[in-house]
């Protein structure tokens, strides 16, 4: 592998996923906050400063790991959960909802944030790749995120999200299969369910609604 298109891949992303992980963790904070928990104020990780959501070994060595490992072809990584205990919520069952939908939510913004800065600079007349380069690397890395933290098993937001949703009888029972959650989803990502039936369609269906949106922002600066 060559190691200077290592290097500017690594640059090339640095900056889109140090934000993405941050505001995604941070939204969770704040939201669980306004609902009552400041577990997460308390412990100072309301904050976008993104060393205080860094893992050493889910941010960066996994990262970096598994793309020399199969030369980019597939990555996964994550950042330390900002802590948020449900019970501290007014209403646990219903804010559980908007406190897991702040991550997602936040990424999602940020996509959007990516394309308009992108239209943005082409407008500008700047054609320096790297610029270019780095608006798309931070609509894919946010897209990714948005996406699969969707995925509607426990402990992701989408899991999250769900056992909110279900009646009481159906959360509990899908509550129980947390403490396995993570490894079961890693299951699927390598056996490719989760990229084939689950992230793909959402990224490529999230991608197209955002340049629908964003239509008259095209049509008026070019």
């Amino acid at each position: 592998m060559d190691f200077a298109q290592i290097v500017q891949t690594v640059a090339l992303y640095a900056i889109p996923v140090l934000f993405a992980i941050t505001l995604h963790e941070a939204a969770h904070g704040y939201v669980a906050r306004h609902y009552g928990d400041n577990t997460a104020d308390v412990m100072g990780r309301i904050t976008l400063n993104p060393l205080s959501h860094i893992d050493p070994l889910g941010t960066i060595a996994m990262p970096l790991l598994l793309y020399f490992a199969t030369s980019g072809a597939f990555l996964f990584g994550y950042a330390k959960p900002v802590p948020v205990n449900f019970g501290r919520l007014r209403n646990p069952k219903r804010d559980m909802i908007w406190v897991a939908l702040a991550g997602p939510a936040a990424n999602l913004i940020q996509a959007v944030a990516w394309v308009v800065l992108f239209y943005g600079l082409v407008a500008a007349g700047v054609q320096e790749p790297f610029f270019l380069k780095m608006c798309e690397a931070g609509l894919k890395v946010n897209l990714v995120m948005y996406a699969f933290n969707l995925f509607p098993l426990p402990p992701l937001d989408g899991g999250r999200i769900l056992v909110g949703l279900l009646p009481w009888k159906q959360a509990a029972l899908l509550s129980r299969v947390e403490p396995w959650g993570f490894f079961i989803v890693m299951a699927l990502v390598i056996t490719g369910v989760v990229g084939a039936f689950w992230l793909l369609p959402l990224m490529s269906f999230t991608q197209s609604a955002i340049e629908v949106l964003l239509t008259p922002l095209r049509m008026l600066l070019f």
